[in-house]
């Protein structure tokens, strides 16, 4: 079978937990089917099979070597750490803890996905998660009035993004500070919503949109050497 059917390509999206899990890991490591497969000592029709099909029950010492070649654990594959917070796992013997310059930070920021808004309000400092887009080098995401995210308006908040890798003890954290504004214009209200591609996932009419404007940009990594 081509390379481009069992590879990089995913025409059938994985289905299950353990075949979303198996595709993420390698989508997160950059590996194909094929790759993933050949580290693993098994066939690539094999692993599409345990990534598409929902019954796919591997033995243990598949599950094992898998959890090798992707450098994760069984735990992570199988999602028995699912309700646990990341950063459980043993610190690494040999670490190295580095700034990340402003372009890092950029890049790792991405174009969406999920962070965490710190906004000032009446009863204390909260933090809260929000599906957010980076457009035009600013932080964006929708909500509804009268939730903290909205509370954010008109206040210097801080917006963080990290991830934290248990199996190889090693993670990222990028930190932003910034002044929040509610986009009213209709014109940047239309912009976002074409550009923006984070909803949010607990539905309902979250249709007002909050930008951040980057004050400041920091971030660290630690790695195992």
């Amino acid at each position: 079978m081509p390379e481009q059917a069992m590879g990089k390509r995913t025409d059938a999206s994985p289905r299950g937990d353990l075949g979303r899990r198996i595709a993420q890991r390698r989508a997160e490591l950059g590996l194909t089917r094929r790759e993933t497969a050949a580290r693993a000592g098994t066939s690539a029709s094999y692993l599409r099979h345990l990534e598409e099909n929902p019954a796919a029950a591997p033995d243990a010492g598949v599950l094992l070597r898998l959890a090798g070649a992707l450098h994760t654990t069984v735990t992570e594959l199988t999602g028995g750490n699912v309700d646990l917070p990341p950063g459980l796992g043993r610190a690494a013997g040999h670490r190295r803890f580095t700034e990340l310059s402003a372009s890092e930070c950029r890049m790792l920021l991405g174009t969406h996905g999920v962070g965490r808004v710190g906004v000032p309000t009446a009863s204390g400092p909260a933090i809260v998660p929000v599906n957010y887009s980076v457009v035009d080098g600013e932080i964006v995401y929708r909500t509804a009035p009268g939730t903290t995210p909205w509370q954010a308006r008109g206040r210097l908040v801080a917006f963080e993004v990290d991830r934290v890798d248990d199996a190889l003890s090693q993670g990222w954290s990028v930190l932003v500070r910034g002044d929040a504004r509610v986009v009213t214009e209709p014109d940047d209200v239309r912009r976002l919503e074409e550009r923006a591609y984070s909803a949010p996932w607990v539905g309902g009419g979250r249709d007002a949109w909050v930008r951040i404007h980057p004050v400041s940009i920091t971030g660290r990594r630690i790695e195992s050497r």
